[in-house]
């Protein structure tokens, strides 16, 4: 089924991947609800949402929970109420989202709000049977809260974000930072939006440390910066929720969401894709990176925004 499904949603063949959702929900049997590690949990079992009170919980990661909160605007057209009991570090932005009625902070134990139906996020767009534009957002769909977050500081020129460690969860998406160092040159001043960054790491690309646990200010950091170059994760997805020019470096056997070849996704219009061409072969991704890097900074020059 996984593969037949990850195929489908590549290819934009919407219909085709919930169809193979609706097989898998007939066909295979699975443990009862809310039982086992959340992340493996099958909630929504096929159950009408038309008119109900809904919990959606969001049982992955992050980064997961900012790319599917596009769906909460049509999930809230079918329900009569949408509560999101989501990650506690994205509250600011899940409370704001259209057709969030409610956002409550996600925890061990089990939510205190009344519900009818329960579905897990990423059970959504199978749940309504998301069509193509429900899917594509041609406009940023989260909006950011106020913050108090200082101007960048440093070099003039354009401003470069860089991320490229990972979670535990597929370390083949890290690029090491030495590499990272290439992509710069001049007119570029570097900064580290990268979470738990060495000092040496930092001292090897020359950037400047601007990483934030808070959500809202690393967003209002992502729109301070010109362009983020970033590995697969969690930023990769708030800088193209909220509309922010990201490329985004894949490994050779991507996940799902990204197409498998292409420098473009329907998911982010602001993102752009580098890929691997041999697994774990970061020395040309980094290359082609620095040649678009080179276009990009002389399109600036000749119409003088740098």
């Amino acid at each position: 089924m996984a593969g037949g499904w990850a195929e489908a949603i590549r290819a934009g063949d919407f219909a085709r991947a919930w169809a193979i959702n609706d097989r898998d929900l007939l066909e295979t049997a699975h443990p009862p609800k809310h039982t086992g590690p959340r992340h493996l949990q099958r909630i929504w079992r096929g159950e009408d949402l038309k008119d109900k009170h809904v919990l959606v919980r969001c049982y992955h990661g992050l980064g997961d929970t900012i790319q599917f909160l596009r769906f909460m605007r049509a999930l809230r057209e079918i329900a009569r109420s949408v509560t999101l009991w989501c990650q506690p570090e994205l509250l600011p932005l899940a409370a704001g989202a259209t057709g969030v009625d409610r956002a409550i902070p996600l925890h061990d134990g089990a939510p205190e709000v009344g519900f009818e139906v329960d579905i897990e996020i990423m059970e959504v767009p199978h749940a309504i049977r998301a069509r193509r534009d429900q899917v594509e957002m041609r406009v940023p769909y989260l909006a950011l809260p106020p913050a108090a977050v200082p101007p960048l500081r440093g070099e003039q020129g354009l401003a470069l974000g860089l991320v490229w460690k990972v979670g535990d969860w597929d370390k083949r998406r890290e690029v090491p930072a030495v590499l990272l160092r290439h992509v710069a040159g001049p007119g570029v001043a570097l900064y580290s939006l990268q979470r738990g960054a060495s000092s040496e790491e930092l001292a090897a690309l020359g950037a400047l440390e601007i990483s934030t646990p808070d959500i809202v200010a690393l967003g209002h950091r992502l729109r301070q910066l010109d362009l983020l170059i970033c590995v697969d994760t969690m930023v990769a997805h708030l800088a193209g929720a909220l509309g922010c020019e990201a490329w985004v470096l894949l490994h050779a056997d991507c996940d799902w969401r990204w197409p498998q070849s292409g420098a473009h996704s329907f998911w982010y219009p602001s993102v752009r894709l580098f890929r691997q061409r041999r697994p774990g072969d970061w020395g040309h991704v980094v290359a082609e990176v620095r040649d678009a890097l080179e276009v990009q900074l002389g399109y600036c020059r000749r119409s003088g925004n740098a």
